[in-house]
């Protein structure tokens, strides 16, 4: 079968590998539809997370099964199932608890793992013709209607990046009707961030990022956009909300309710744009959520750097403002998406009409040309904001 492998830094190929089979009678295989690229994979792209070569990416997949071990009861050949990025048993103590991220069985090394996932596990991505799935009565999840259909976009996202955008709103940042939000990082995650938190009720949702296509996405999706390269974001956000006028009695919370680092390690330096700086967000987070409010990090933090790019370090500890935090009072959460939890909800509100996150697709292609997407999304050259494949 074809893949997308990782080949160097910066570099991947599309090959011939073995075909994806059944390797116990709890499996599925899936011939795969759709599958998406993510920002995580540039991180084992650009040769920051340890990637080994040969390693097949991908860990967004859609597809149908096209068999099944004699011990899958609930999905059958031909059922279009789309598949979480962290496999999990369905039976371990985490599991049970709804912990699907950090399962116990999944990986022998530590909890949770993942599908083309550099250190999550030795299974095979999804950026491929076929599938193995682990555990399929728990990882695979049925959704209605055909291959290639108008759902195809909004079915594939729910693998990984609108279940990660809605865990970022609805459970780390706790966005509540009548919230203020402010979004770091208007990529695939930030912008289903944002889109979940309107879905929410948020009273108003601002978007802060330095490229164009991105900036221009968020307010398509009723954000508001804010540019960082135009000045201090945190100013500007201040500025917005005195300009349209703060609520009676709310004159002392200029700031912002919720807000969400969706951008990560690979934070530029506003000062120094040629350099990273990775504590840059949390600072800014800081600055500007209001007294007992909430800040949720969506972004990646790896425990270290491969490959630091400048202003970055290999160690990648940060200096926070734990200060400013607690002297505010504000709730401080992290917590890789335990994606089990929303999938079947996401799925009905799509199907309902409710959402559409396939509006911040911007960008198809086959297997083939997945070396070249990936260099455009590496470089946010060509607008791409999320590529899906179709092999």
């Amino acid at each position: 079968m074809r893949a997308v492998v990782y080949a160097d830094v910066r570099t991947v190929a599309v090959r011939e590998v073995p075909d994806a089979t059944l390797e116990a009678e709890t499996d599925a295989l899936v011939r795969i539809t759709s599958t998406a690229l993510c920002g995580t994979d540039l991180h084992m792209y650009d040769g920051r997370t340890g990637a080994e070569p040969g390693l097949v990416f991908g860990h967004e997949p859609l597809g149908v099964v096209e068999q099944v071990g004699s011990a899958v009861q609930t999905v059958r050949p031909g059922t279009r199932v789309v598949i979480p990025t962290h496999l999990f048993c369905g039976t371990c103590v985490m599991c049970a608890r709804g912990l699907s991220a950090a399962c116990l069985r999944a990986r022998a090394e530590g909890p949770g793992a993942a599908y083309g996932y550099a250190g999550m596990g030795p299974y095979r991505g999804a950026q491929a013709d076929l599938l193995r799935v682990p555990w399929a009565d728990a990882n695979c999840v049925p959704v209605p209607g055909e291959p290639g259909d108008g759902y195809e976009d909004d079915f594939v996202l729910l693998a990984d990046a609108f279940v990660t955008g809605w865990h970022a709103a609805a459970t780390l940042a706790g966005v509540e009707p009548g919230d203020t939000v402010a979004v770091f990082g208007a990529g695939t995650i930030g912008l289903l961030t944002a889109y979940s938190a309107l879905i929410r009720g948020a009273r108003v949702v601002y978007c802060v990022d330095g490229v164009d296509a991105r900036l221009d996405k968020a307010g398509e999706i009723g954000a508001v956009p804010v540019d960082f390269r135009r000045g201090d974001p945190v100013e500007q956000i201040r500025a917005d909300r005195a300009r349209t006028g703060l609520p009676l009695g709310e004159e002392k919370l200029g700031g912002i309710d919720k807000v969400v680092d969706a951008v990560g390690f690979q934070a530029r330096d506003r000062e120094r744009p040629e350099q990273e700086r990775p504590d840059q967000v949390i600072a800014d987070a800081a600055r500007l959520v209001n007294p007992a409010g909430a800040i949720a990090v969506a972004g990646v933090y790896p425990e270290k750097d491969l490959h630091p790019r400048p202003g970055a370090s290999a160690s990648e500890e940060l200096v926070a403002p734990w200060g400013t935090l607690f002297s505010k009072g504000v709730s401080v959460r992290f917590g890789r998406t335990h994606d089990r939890r929303y999938t079947v909800l996401l799925r009905d509100l799509v199907v309902s009409g409710r959402a559409r996150p396939s509006v911040i697709v911007t960008h198809h292609g086959t297997l083939a040309d997945a070396p070249e997407l990936y260099r455009s999304f590496d470089r946010r050259e060509n607008g791409v904001i999320k590529a899906v494949l179709r092999p």
